[in-house]
């Protein structure tokens, strides 16, 4: 069957080879393990291109204390879009 075409070639076909497939030498950043702090303390390792090999990184926000995630609604109770538009129209009677 042969090797695959390529139809981008200004309107005439040209062979696909494996020089086409090859990755591109000193392209891609350096993947490497490091340390994950979360905010309570726990540490987990994971790959990431983010520092040097065996750096930590320390978190300031995580899922174990952003009330995104623990269901801290708090701040919307107090002053969200709905308590101010209720605090400024609140007060209007409506004509029927």
């Amino acid at each position: 069957m042969g090797a695959p075409f390529d139809t981008r070639a200004a309107g005439r076909y040209r062979r696909i080879t494996a020089e086409h497939y090859a990755m591109k030498a000193d392209t891609h950043p350096d993947y490497h393990m490091i340390t994950v702090k979360m905010t309570d303390g726990t540490e987990f390792q994971t790959r990431s291109t983010w520092g040097a090999e065996g750096d930590t990184l320390t978190l300031e926000i995580d899922p174990t204390s952003h009330p995104a995630w623990t269901g801290g609604t708090k701040q919307l109770q107090e002053g969200g879009r709905v308590a101010r538009f209720n605090a400024k129209f609140g007060g209007l009677k409506l004509k029927k």
